[in-house]
């Protein structure tokens, strides 16, 4: 489960080996230690285990175009998917959520992306972590690879 909230074996090994936790916030606070000392191989390993976010299948056609242009945008010039923590915000947002955050983070110089891109792990494996152990239904199978959300 922990590979599936972040992909580097690192911070899933580090998280697991302070177990057991007395709680949720307990968890969240140690895998966000976890996630602030990963070095530039570890997040690589983390975003190759990602997949650009997607829109819902009703989205109009012109949005999955549009999403699917600036992806291609983002995985040329950096090499790997673009990652958005979108938890909190509602999904007629992700949208203009991605495109924007997108179109920005392409100006950033390949050190500052991937610090942002750690951030936006960070906040993704939190979210993950939450969902995972307060829903009964696991939401992915024990050797999937993490997906953007």
């Amino acid at each position: 489960m922990l590979l599936y909230c972040c992909g580097s074996l690192r911070w899933a090994r580090r998280v697991a080996a302070h177990r057991p936790y007395p709680d949720l916030d307990a968890l969240l606070a140690a895998a966000d230690e976890a996630s602030y000392d990963l070095s530039p191989a570890d997040v690589a390993d983390a975003l190759a285990c990602e997949s650009s976010a997607g829109l819902h299948p009703g989205a109009p056609p012109a949005a999955h175009t549009a999403l699917a242009a600036a992806h291609a945008a983002y995985e040329s010039r950096f090499g790997h998917a673009f990652v958005i923590c979108l938890d909190g915000h509602a999904p007629d947002e992700h949208l203009n959520l991605l495109l924007t955050g997108i179109r920005r983070r392409l100006a950033n110089d390949p050190d500052t992306e991937r610090a942002e891109a750690a951030e936006e792990l960070r906040g993704l494996a939190r979210c993950r972590l939450a969902y995972e152990l307060t829903h009964p239904e696991p939401t992915a199978p024990a050797d999937s690879p993490s997906v953007a959300v």
